[in-house]
């Protein structure tokens, strides 16, 4: 049949990648807090591209060799040896504009490299603030989806699954979806998109309550606010740039 639409799965864990084909799929790497935010905001700031690795070291090596902005977290805080953090508010126009960004964070860009280990044909990176440039790409581009969720040490999240409810939510009619995680992902999406932050507040979700505890509250909403950054950052050469 040539109008049959092509699949969209969700992988709510790097732990679960392996269950799913992304030889031939769009991945799209799912880190609302905070790295996909941070990623989509310094690209909308300006910033000439994000090279995500996987390693502290790796990054510190990188940013020497770049002049680049080195950044990253573990676990919530700065990484030792890193000049900044993984804030949104980190890189305005001002600082960001027309630099480097090499970043490491604990979760999201280790799923990306899973991802392109694993053979991804295409790789770009979602979250809240450019939630609509993802979705009218992955609808222009017709190919099979895979929603990447970075969850959090391999434990699923509350924020990653709501994004990927989401994107379904706007996506769905474009898509064949038989998986039941995809299902769950919009089931609670319709429940707590009405206010984001108050779901995620209700059911004092894990990330929710450790970004609280270093009093990063600010961060929080605007990780959850859709469309405050939308630019498509597309994975090319080792380099996430604006497509």
């Amino acid at each position: 049949m040539t109008n049959s639409k092509p699949s969209l799965h969700t992988a709510l864990s790097p732990a679960l990648l392996h269950l799913y084909d992304v030889n031939h799929a769009i991945v799209v790497i799912i880190d609302v807090l905070r790295a996909t935010s941070t990623i989509a905001t310094a690209l909308y700031n300006g910033a000439k591209c994000v090279i995500p690795v996987d390693s502290v070291a790796k990054c510190i090596e990188l940013g020497r060799q770049i002049d680049g902005i080195t950044a990253g977290e573990r676990d919530g805080m700065i990484a030792e040896g890193l000049q900044h953090g993984n804030s949104p508010f980190e890189y305005p126009k001002e600082f960001i504009n027309n630099r480097t960004l090499v970043l490491t964070t604990t979760n999201g860009t280790k799923l990306l490299h899973m991802a392109l280990d694993r053979g991804a044909r295409q790789i770009v990176t979602g979250s809240f603030p450019n939630l609509g440039s993802v979705c009218d790409y992955l609808i222009s581009q017709n190919q099979p989806v895979v929603l990447g969720c970075a969850a959090w040490k391999d434990r699923v999240n509350i924020e990653d699954l709501l994004f990927a409810g989401a994107v379904i939510d706007q996506v769905k009619g474009h898509f064949s979806i038989n998986c039941d995680s995809s299902q769950m992902a919009e089931t609670v999406y319709g429940q707590a998109k009405g206010d984001l932050f108050g779901f995620m507040q209700a059911r004092n979700a894990s990330h929710y309550h450790r970004l609280m505890g270093f009093g990063l509250e600010k961060d929080i909403r605007y990780c959850l606010t859709p469309d405050v950054a939308n630019v498509l950052p597309l994975y090319e050469n080792g380099k996430l740039i604006v497509l």
